[in-house]
């Protein structure tokens, strides 16, 4: 893969440039197999943490395509906290995603973790996922800045503002428009959610920033119970978009089971979602046709 050109060092700009609000009034919408993400329809990306089997992934891109969702989340690369936690399927996961693809017509969203796997996950993945973890790993946003594939970038879970914006100015400083903003919680002295979901972030991000907004209930909270109140929160504060971990089941996930939500639950807070959108003066965006996406993404 060639080197990176960097951009040109322009002095007495605005620092962030082309991610500012001014940049584009209007606000970028990200097109991915027909589904606009930042339009006036929510739309719910949602699946399982981590790619387990066949049978799982399957199940449950089955279940969460029936409840509404828009996008299917997993990660086949997991970067976890403890080397010895399940670490995903790498290739084999990314195969899998693909196949869910192919029967559901769900575009994919997983993460990228290192710019030496970016070539590999480019070839499935509709959506590269850059987590918390690597809001800040520069090598890995300019390449997938260079990419031009659009990209999902999650707030670190320390960064300010400023810092979450930077870090999108570089995907785009690298040639990439099509940046998506997760808020997913940020790290603070309360221990009883596994982070605290800072929806101040949506309306900010979008007073400063034209780029579409969407918010992770389930890693901002660490419980599968609490994520439809935040998720309807979330609307209401106008975030564009949710993406939530559904798991068939969540006792027997290897990834993040206490947070992720039943199908059943999944449906019901589609259904609410749909009502909130309604109420705030918008819609939950049309769920994809099969055919048509699975005929897109032959072409």
């Amino acid at each position: 893969m060639a080197v990176a050109t960097p951009p040109p060092v322009i002095r007495d700009l605005p620092e962030l440039r082309l991610t500012q609000r001014s940049a584009k009034p209007e606000g970028t919408i990200v097109t991915v197999r027909g589904i606009d993400i930042g339009g006036t329809g929510v739309i719910v990306m949602a699946g399982p943490c981590a790619v387990e089997s066949a049978s799982q992934l399957m199940t449950t891109a089955r279940a969460v395509k029936a409840g509404g969702a828009h996008v299917l989340r997993g990660g086949a690369f997991k970067p976890r906290t403890s080397p010895y936690s399940f670490q995903g399927l790498r290739h084999e996961g990314l195969r899998l995603l693909a196949a869910a693809r192919d029967e559901t017509g769900l575009p994919i969203v997983t993460e990228v973790i290192d710019p030496r796997h970016l070539e590999m996950v480019a070839a499935y993945a509709d959506i590269l996922q850059v987590g918390s973890r690597n809001m800040q790993n520069l090598p890995l946003l300019e390449e997938v800045g260079r990419s031009g594939l659009p990209v999902l970038l999650k707030r670190g879970m320390s960064a300010t503002i400023e810092e979450y914006l930077n870090a999108a100015e570089y995907v785009m400083s690298y040639g990439n428009p099509n940046v998506i903003l997760c808020e997913r919680g940020i790290r603070t002295f309360e221990p009883s959610t596994r982070n605290t979901l800072d929806l101040n972030a949506v309306p900010m991000l979008h007073h400063r920033s034209h780029l579409p907004v969407i918010v992770d209930p389930s890693h901002g909270t660490g419980h599968a119970w609490m994520v439809p109140r935040l998720a309807a929160a979330a609307v209401a504060a106008g975030a564009d978009g949710l993406l939530v971990e559904v798991h068939h089941d969540p006792g027997s996930a290897l990834s993040d089971g206490v947070h992720a939500m039943l199908p059943a639950d999944f449906a019901a807070m589609t259904a609410q979602i749909a009502a909130v959108s309604l109420a705030i003066g918008r819609t939950l965006a049309s769920a994809p046709d099969t055919a048509a996406a699975v005929h897109r993404g032959s072409e």
